[in-house]
């Protein structure tokens, strides 16, 4: 496998195993968690990069909306589809899968070079998120449906608590917190967008009802939620 000089990807066996502990399941075949770990970063150029886990994350992703659709569908049985729909939004988010990648320790199990780790690549949210999705996706490979839906129930427990209303994000609460004032929705503007491709930074205002705030994150979406976060942070 083709690689830069002095960029030697290697794995760490003890974080590796930990993960495996964590999902659950025993893989029949090795090579399809070592896909699903594999940062594009680490990659085959010759071969076009169709071994890291990028197509692995389009089909976790997948897999991630139906089992969700589905728990949420039998844990809230009297709400509509639109209430779902808001739940549905949040716990597959980029944030959430996120999150969900920092607790399980993905970051240490990740395949990436040295000097792409050193520059904090593998704890970005945007990485976590897609090599959450990318272990779904390996997990529905190996072994069908159901390791991949035990798994997303473990993980996602606590996020699904029965009588808890249905959740929105900082740019959903902003718009509803100027709509229900009669103020006109909210304005987000890019103020900056920086970095090399593997590591951009982004910083977004959003003004609304005569008050600004700035928030800054390896996303543009993940900016303007940050900056609607603080926006709410200021509301007495």
């Amino acid at each position: 496998m083709a690689r830069r000089r002095g960029e030697q990807t290697t794995d760490d066996a003890p974080a590796v195993a930990a993960l495996v502990a964590r999902l659950g399941h025993d893989f029949a075949n090795p090579a399809l968690l070592r896909q699903a770990l594999t940062h594009r970063s680490s990659a085959d150029a010759t071969r076009g990069q169709l071994d890291s886990n990028e197509r692995m994350e389009f089909l976790g992703d997948r897999v991630l909306g139906l089992v969700m659709a589905e728990w949420l569908s039998e844990r809230f049985p009297q709400e509509r589809e639109g209430a779902l729909g808001k739940r549905l939004s949040l716990l597959v988010s980029a944030e959430t899968l996120a999150e969900v990648g920092d607790r399980i320790g993905l970051a240490a199990a990740l395949r990436i070079p040295p000097a792409e780790g050193r520059t904090g690549l593998r704890t970005r949210a945007t990485v976590l998120a897609d090599g959450t999705e990318a272990l779904i996706g390996a997990l529905y490979l190996d072994g069908g449906l159901d390791p991949a839906r035990a798994f997303i129930r473990d993980a996602w427990a606590a996020m699904l608590a029965p009588d808890a209303p249905p959740p929105l994000n900082a740019k959903s609460r902003l718009q509803e917190h100027l709509l229900g004032r009669g103020r006109p929705l909210p304005v987000y503007t890019v103020l900056s967008a920086s970095g090399p491709a593997h590591a951009p930074a982004f910083v977004v205002e959003v003004s609304a009802d005569g008050r600004t705030a700035q928030g800054l994150a390896d996303t543009r979406r993940g900016a303007e939620q940050a900056a609607a976060n603080a926006w709410l942070s200021g509301v007495a």
